[in-house]
């Protein structure tokens, strides 16, 4: 049995060699004379090495996603709160975030889109393989973009932050922000300021301001029994706030 796992292992093994050397040939045939080395070094590091260029800027993003969450809040600062630009909800179809709990996007909307070879997240040019600088001096976006590479992986980590509990933990060094307890296998992600507030209070703050409130600055990860009381207190908040706007309508 052993002999035969081996077999198996061996077998995994020379497959995997013999298809990264294809992926190696073909990245090192489509490489530019320019490319960011960082990306460069984590491809030729992954397990499976990605076969161009274009998918060796998404998978160093992928697994950096803090820096891609710091460098797409960088980059809407750049591009700026548009003017006559306000934070509302509406159909998907219009551009609009259907709930609060979706990061604003202005340049989503057909408003104040700025077209093919600018980032629909952030707003600034989008340049070859989904870079954010132009590295190759053309001058030009890449007018067949739509979005960088760095801003999806941060709009991923924005909408669904829970699925990188582990890598929150580890910046945490494994200690519960409400308690300071260790973090249990079971702790979750949590919103310092509650979204439901971001809504109600800081809905006309400048748009790349508001963005903070999805990343990493509003992130926490805390144990779940802590974070059941955080909810129950927030949930009884928001109960409290209803009533009080119901008779402040019932007196008008």
């Amino acid at each position: 049995m052993a002999a035969k796992g081996e077999r198996r292992g061996s077998a995994t093994s020379e497959w995997r060699e013999a298809r990264n050397a294809r992926a190696r040939a073909r990245l090192d045939k489509a490489l530019p004379a320019v490319f960011p080395p960082l990306v460069l070094r984590h491809a030729l590091s992954r397990p499976f090495v990605p076969p161009t260029p274009r998918l060796a800027v998404e998978s160093y993003w992928r697994t950096h996603v803090l820096r891609a969450d710091r460098l797409a809040r960088g980059l809407a600062a750049r591009s700026g709160h548009p003017e006559g630009w306000t934070w509302r909800l509406g159909p998907k179809e219009e551009g609009l975030a259907t709930s609060f709990r979706i990061p604003p996007a202005p340049f989503r909307e057909p408003a104040f889109a700025r077209g093919r070879g600018h980032c629909c997240v952030c707003g600034q040019p989008v340049f070859r393989f989904g870079w954010h600088e132009d590295l190759w001096g053309t001058g030009e976006p890449n007018r067949n973009a739509g979005w960088h590479a760095a801003c999806v992986a941060a709009w991923k980590f924005w909408i669904a932050a829970s699925d990188h509990v582990k890598l929150l933990k580890a910046r945490q060094r494994h200690r519960c922000s409400e308690t300071g307890k260790r973090l249990l296998r079971t702790a979750e992600v949590d919103h310092r300021v509650p979204l439901y507030r971001v809504w109600r209070e800081h809905r006309d703050a400048p748009w790349p301001e508001l963005l903070g409130y999805w990343g990493l600055p509003n992130l926490q990860v805390v144990n779940r029994a802590a974070h059941a009381g955080k909810c129950a207190a927030e949930a009884g908040e928001r109960a409290a706030h209803r009533r009080q706007a119901a008779d402040q309508r019932g007196t008008m």
